[in-house]
């Protein structure tokens, strides 16, 4: 599945960077929870001082690694709900280097 971003993750545990299709460029921060309860999501995903979805913290049942699966909706995005996954950026040696792995969710 293509690259629909790449974010750098930072010290206080949030990624900083850049969501890229064809009709929406914009910068994103995925930022952490701190006040989750029950079911909401781990992280809080925003362009500016908007909010377009959060991420839950998933465990592959192959690699049994930990990953984040982002779900972000805004008109922007079209109509339906945009899945990725946050996942090491493929090719890099900066550990902290991650891309938004789109995965269309149907």
């Amino acid at each position: 599945m293509p690259a629909i971003g790449y974010v750098q993750r930072q010290s206080d545990g949030s990624f900083k960077g850049s969501l890229k299709t064809l009709s929406v460029n914009a910068d994103i921060q995925i930022v952490p929870n701190r006040g989750k309860m029950g079911e909401q999501p781990d992280y809080r995903v925003l362009s500016g001082s908007t909010e377009l979805g959060g991420g839950w913290v998933r465990t592959g049942e192959v690699s049994q690694r930990e990953y984040v699966r982002i779900a972000m909706s805004a008109p922007e995005l079209g109509p339906r709900t945009l899945y990725a996954n946050l996942g090491r950026a493929a090719g890099q040696d900066d550990e902290d280097a991650f891309a938004l792995i789109w995965n269309p969710g149907d």
